[in-house]
Parts: structure tokens; sequence; C-alpha cells
């Protein structure tokens, strides 16, 4: 039997109730401007002052992601690390420096993806974002996915994935199989972090790039 539709209408207030909670009232300042081209930025400076939970009493800076408005792949990790909360962009350490290389191995460029975290805000000595923190934060990476819409999206590492189709089975047993969240298909695979701890396992690479190459036959980049 399939799912009935999920209530857009609902989903919509939700939206504008958030949008207005951070300060941004939508209705009166959107204009003739483009949903994307003013909503984007106002959402960035919003998670850049953002107080919702004790973390940013810890980081340097806030890491609202960055790349295309518009891109058809998005990545989405844990949380900034080290080098992530001194710059303020995302996935700039070693970690980065291989997603780099995927995604240019995936016939993309950096720039033409967009690449953030499920939690904006590093936590201390880089440990698991905990569930409060993740609840205060998801509101800034649906309104996101709602204002870029990507025709997939790559979930890097179980925290990520967990925030897409939360479960009680471990990464390497849901990687490499595509499941929907709100019509998007998510590919669970392991976090560049992951496979840099373990480049003695050559496994570990070619899983991951088998994950991408499922990813690249659904947006037809063979």
């Amino acid at each position: 039997m399939k799912k009935p539709p999920e209530n857009t209408f609902d989903q919509l207030k939700e939206y504008l109730r958030f949008l207005n909670e951070i300060g941004i009232d939508f209705l009166d300042s959107y204009c003739e401007r483009g949903p994307r081209s003013w909503l984007m930025p106002q959402i960035e400076k919003a998670i850049l002052s953002c107080e919702r939970c004790p973390l940013f009493r810890t980081r340097s800076k806030a890491v609202p992601g960055e790349g295309n408005w518009q891109a058809e792949l998005m990545f989405v990790g844990e949380a900034p690390g080290e080098e992530e909360d001194k710059q303020g962009r995302p996935f700039v350490g070693r970690a980065g420096q291989l997603l780099t290389k995927i995604i240019e191995a995936m016939t993309f460029k950096r720039e033409e993806v967009f690449i953030t975290n499920v939690v904006k805000c590093r936590p201390p000595e880089n440990r698991t974002p905990k569930q409060e923190e993740i609840i205060k934060c998801s509101p800034y990476l649906e309104a996101q996915i709602n204002l870029i819409k990507p025709k997939v999206i790559v979930a890097l590492g179980k925290v990520a994935a967990d925030f897409f189709g939360p479960g009680n089975l471990g990464l390497g047993e849901i990687r490499g199989t595509f499941f929907d969240y709100k019509g998007i298909p998510v590919m669970p695979t392991y976090h560049p972090a992951y496979v840099l701890r373990n480049e003695g396992r050559k496994e570990v690479k070619q899983r991951v790039w088998q994950d991408m190459k499922k990813v690249m036959a659904l947006l037809g980049r063979r």
C-alpha cells in the first residue's frame, strides 16, 4: 500500500513559522526576488548568529555550508571540525580535501554542488552531536533542502544518515542503498574522515566509490 501524501500545507506553515522564529519576515521582504537569491543569504545570516543550542558558546564560527543554491547534488555531513570552525567553511580539513577529490571524480566541481552539515557548529573536541543539538539545528538544514531542491542527497556518516532515515542498523548495513526523504533519493555512505582513519582498508574507499557511481548513474553522469 502506498503511503499517503504528506500534508504540504502543514509543511509550509511549519517552514514559515521557523523563518519567523529566526527573524525572517518572508511575506514582507520577499518582494520580487527569487526564493534562493533572497532566502539563502538570510538563512546563512541566521545560522551565523544562532544561539538555539549551547554550541554557540564554544564555537569560533558557525558553518552554514557553501556551494550552488541550485545544485542537483547535495552532500551532508555530521558537524564542523576544527578547521571548519576556524574558517567558517564546511569540509576544509583533510576530510574535506578527500571529499573534493570524490566530487571531482564524479565529474562535478566543488562549486557546482552544495556541501553542509546536520549541525552547523562544532561540538567540543569533535564529539558526536547530541540529539537535542541536532533537533535545534535541524530546521536550518530542512530550510536549505527546501530551497535547493537537490535531485540527490549524499549522507556522509551515521549521524547524517540517521537524520534522513533514523534506524537501528549500522552504516555498513545501509550504505549503498537509496532511501527516500520527502521525495529526494538519499545515498548513505562512509564519512571521508572514516575513510582516512581506515586508509589501510582499500575496501572502504572502494565501497564509497561504488556508492558514488550509483549517484552518478541516477544523475545521468556515468
